[in-house]
């Protein structure tokens, strides 16, 4: 799986300070969240678990997890007993992850443009990755996901939400974990991603909102989706 960017300049702009950026923090943010899973809302591993037993319906086709950061998740589903590998966009992410799961797959890639055949996953989970994605290119990278899925394959998504009215949210950081980076974020409603997964021909099976814990400042949104059998 190659690291290429596509070369359209809207895509090369976000993907490229998002690279950057991730690349800037990533031993902080490793550090700061080493187990994003185990220090995550009971609801939310139930969610993953969930998701597991679905895609492993459709085994040995694997799971991409995409904006796989440090691995944990991947790891996760790994134990799970899925067949799973993690895509980041970030070159020192997949380092640190490929150190701290040596016996897993991490390559670097984006989920705008996978180096993946048609019809190759059982399922696809990206949790708080598509939050980095401007709402113009949404429409081409659910069909990219909509592409890489053999027929009813499943995808979760997971992301901070957006304001209740259903208008998106933006925010553009310049500074995090004591380093200069240039990162989006977008905040949308389960809503409004559900019917964006729509337009793909990824119809929504559940969408769940949960209030925010322990220090959380936003609701954590989750949509499941499926590509037609």
């Amino acid at each position: 799986m190659t690291a290429d960017i596509p070369a359209n300049p809207g895509y090369a702009d976000f993907l490229k300070a998002t690279r950057a950026s991730y690349d800037a923090i990533a031993p902080a943010y490793t550090d700061h969240f080493p187990d994003w899973l185990a220090d995550s809302a009971p609801l939310d591993r139930s969610l993953i678990t969930a998701f597991a037993e679905m895609a492993r319906e459709l085994a040995p086709a694997p799971v991409a997890d995409l904006g796989s950061g440090p691995g944990s998740v991947t790891a996760h589903l790994n134990a799970l007993g899925i067949p799973v590998f993690g895509v980041d966009l970030s070159p020192r992410m997949v380092a640190l992850a490929r150190r701290a799961h040596p016996e897993l797959r991490f390559h670097v890639g984006s989920m705008t443009s996978l180096d993946l055949p048609d019809e190759t996953l059982g399922g696809v989970i990206a949790l708080y990755s598509v939050i980095h994605i401007p709402t113009e290119h949404l429409a081409a990278t659910f069909a990219e996901l909509h592409r890489v899925l053999v027929p009813g394959g499943h995808v979760l998504l997971g992301f901070q939400s957006g304001s209740p009215d259903g208008d998106e949210e933006h925010l553009h950081l310049a500074e995090r974990f004591g380093h200069e980076i240039s990162l989006d974020y977008y905040w949308r409603t389960p809503e409004a991603v559900a019917a964006h997964l729509a337009k793909a021909d990824l119809p929504a099976q559940a969408r769940v909102l949960r209030e925010p814990v322990d220090g959380e400042t936003r609701p954590r949104a989750f949509v499941l989706a499926r590509k037609q059998a």
